[in-house]
């Protein structure tokens, strides 16, 4: 049976759009439910983006930590606070910041409307109350968190995804302004992310003309973006190869960089971006032009990733690491095929993680 997944209801696009954000939030409070609960990075309080959020009287701002990844116990707590603020059901949550502020604004809304922890929930289609009304608004671009299905966890036992069709966001606003300032460290890791999982999805099993359409644009704009010097375009091509790049794993799959970067973050507590790069750069024997071309794309950025992380890592640890990634079985399974744990022996896979 084919996949009927659900696509973002209402994107708006273009420099300066941010200001129209008032007025679409506008439409979604109602007497009685008229709060809005902005989920924004704290690495922006008492910058400028701060005084341009549209908070009204009845409003509420949770300042998201994201120095690590979130955990379900951290969205769990931002839930508990949100209601809190704005009652069991708010008219809205509304993102802003990078992926992990995308993911959690997405739990957050999730777990308002379904019982429980969070963690109970990590997993494919567990997820049984659609979320409350939640807006996305990235400021930095690549991860693909604005148009995913997902929002990435790590919880108790593992580093999942909430994955369902309840996540995805009701709108997403796609500013370009708002990711100018990103620090290049920081942009490069994050358009790294959309360039591999592009690779991975282009390269997969899974692959299919839905997700090879937008998977070659995203890959194309990416060249463009991190191949050549910055002009003021490169905002916009890097922010719309991010959208294009997560509609294109929403018909099809991520792969081995993936699998094995989620066990990095796990037990090394990696960022997804970076993870994915130590990852993708010991990954030559599945993806040996992706990863020639971004061997070219981080020396052209100057940028060396790190290497030698798992140098004496305790054997529980390690063990730790391949159970996580092993327990991602469609990522292996769109890399490797139906048979990938024949393929992808522990033996292999500690042997990758050797190398990193």
């Amino acid at each position: 049976m084919f996949r009927n997944f659900p696509m973002i209801s209402r994107v708006v696009y273009g420099r300066g759009c941010f200001e129209q954000l008032d007025d679409i939030l506008a439409g979604k409070r109602q007497p009685g439910r008229d709060s809005m609960v902005f989920v924004v990075d704290d690495v922006f309080e008492g910058a400028d983006l701060a005084d341009r959020v549209p908070v009204r009287d009845s409003d509420v701002v949770l300042w998201a930590d994201v120095e690590v990844e979130p955990k379900t116990s951290y969205v769990d707590e931002m839930t508990d606070l949100a209601r809190a603020a704005a009652g069991d059901e708010p008219a809205g949550i509304v993102g802003i910041g990078g992926g992990s502020v995308m993911d959690l604004a997405k739990a957050v809304s999730l777990m308002l409307t379904n019982p429980g922890p969070s963690a109970d929930y990590q997993g494919w289609d567990l997820i049984r109350n659609p979320a409350v009304y939640h807006v996305g608004i990235p400021t930095l671009s690549g991860t693909g968190a604005e148009v995913s299905r997902t929002a990435v966890l790590t919880g108790p036992e593992k580093k999942l995804g909430l994955n369902s069709d309840h996540t995805v966001f009701d709108q997403v606003v796609l500013d370009p302004d708002l990711i100018a300032a990103a620090p290049d460290r920081q942009r490069f890791y994050t358009g790294m992310d959309c360039y591999i999982h592009c690779v991975e999805s282009l390269e997969g099993t899974y692959l299919n003309a839905f997700s090879e359409a937008y998977g070659s644009k995203a890959l194309e704009l990416c060249r463009e973006v991190f191949l050549g010097p910055r002009t003021p375009e490169s905002d916009e091509k890097l922010m719309m190869a991010s959208f294009f790049g997560g509609m294109s794993i929403a018909y099809s799959q991520v792969g081995v960089a993936h699998a094995t970067s989620y066990g990095l973050s796990y037990v090394l507590g990696l960022k997804h971006g970076e993870g994915n790069c130590v990852a993708f750069n010991h990954l030559e024997e599945f993806y040996p032009q992706g990863v020639a071309e971004f061997h070219r794309m981080a020396e052209f950025a100057g940028v060396d990733v790190p290497s030698g992380v798992t140098r004496n890592l305790a054997d529980s640890d390690m063990d730790r690491m391949m159970d996580v990634s092993l327990g991602m079985g469609p990522l292996w399974e769109n890399a490797l095929g139906p048979a990938w744990r024949e393929r992808m022996t522990r033996d292999r896979l500690r042997a990758l993680y050797e190398r990193m």
